[in-house]
């Protein structure tokens, strides 16, 4: 695992209950790649292969639009290591969850 990326998708929304329901799909989304994620009020943390994960971001925004999003904006965090492993989201947050 040579990267880990935390992405905030922030689609145009009528309302609250429409802004989680659409950001609820782009999870759905993210969970259905099978790929290790946690998350938490403001992002959602994934770890994998860059390449992979830009993938994920790029198809994060598509899913919000389609979701009925009409614009959408992201903030987006990115940890790479080509040579080697990042630091996984176990070793950064378990010992604040028990």
């Amino acid at each position: 695992m040579n990267a880990s990326v935390a992405i905030q998708t922030l689609p145009e929304a009528k309302n609250d209950e429409e802004l989680i329901r659409i950001v609820d799909e782009v999870i759905a989304y993210i969970k259905s790649t099978g790929l290790n994620y946690y998350v938490g009020p403001f992002e959602t943390a994934i770890e994998g292969d860059y390449d992979e994960l830009m993938d994920i971001v790029k198809e994060c925004q598509h899913i919000a639009v389609r979701a009925g999003a009409p614009s959408v904006a992201a903030y987006i965090k990115v940890t790479y290591k080509p040579e080697g492993d990042v630091l996984t989201i176990e070793k950064k947050v378990t010992k604040h969850h028990q």
